[in-house]
């Protein structure tokens, strides 16, 4: 037994949170998740991540693509808001004190990167993200599980962006500084949602039997 397995997880306290809501119609509605870049899925990817934290859940409102993953899953509890609700999923569905939220078609997020989220976190903080571009990026951050319920009653009653929800908390948005300096090229925050992303980003559709709304 490694060092690594008699200690447990880095992050007990964390769960890995992949957000597989969307619909990929710009690709043709295909399962993003399984879009392979590198000769393994998006998904596979992202899920190297998973053993520094206490748990992994996939947000989806259609497992079925995804059963052989054996991952636990979680459907929107307010159905219709897109990635906010996603997020929102998530934290309901957490059952540690931080979620650690990613898009499933990020194909290349950096653990360095996700160190740097980490230890940004503060008793004064309910989330953290980067900025890159002048504009949050909040599907490559961290959230507090207790804006759960905030943000529940929110998406039932307007169709708030994930931006504005973390305007209302107190969220800490990091520099792009900050994510350039582990991660040069910013590669971390790619996401893969067109035919011209996968061109860009060397990324293959899945096989027929991995389409489906994703």
């Amino acid at each position: 037994m490694s060092d690594k397995e008699r200690k447990g997880p880095e992050f007990p306290e964390v769960t890995l949170a992949v957000i597989a809501g969307g619909k990929g119609e710009r690709l043709g509605g295909v399962t993003k998740g399984l879009l392979e870049v590198e000769g393994r899925s998006v998904l596979e990817r992202v899920l190297q991540l998973a053993g520094l934290f206490g748990d992994v859940l996939l947000v989806v409102n259609d497992g079925a693509p995804y059963a052989r993953f054996s991952l636990r899953t979680v459907e929107d509890v307010v159905r219709g808001r897109g990635a906010p609700g996603g997020v929102h999923a998530a934290l309901v569905g957490a059952r540690t004190e931080w979620v650690l939220a990613v898009a499933c078609d990020m194909p290349f997020i950096a653990e360095s990167a996700v160190r740097v989220l980490l230890s940004a976190r503060g008793p004064e903080v309910d989330a953290v993200c980067f900025t890159v571009g002048g504009r949050v990026e909040p599907l490559l951050a961290l959230y507090r599980r207790t804006l759960a319920d905030p943000w529940g009653e929110a998406l039932r009653v307007e169709e708030p962006s994930l931006r504005v929800l973390l305007s209302r908390c107190r969220a800490k948005l990091l520099p792009e500084e900050a994510l350039r300096a582990v991660d040069e090229n910013l590669h971390s925050v790619v996401s893969v949602n067109t035919p011209e992303d996968l061109s860009r980003h060397g990324a293959t559709l899945p096989s027929p039997s991995g389409r489906g709304t994703g």
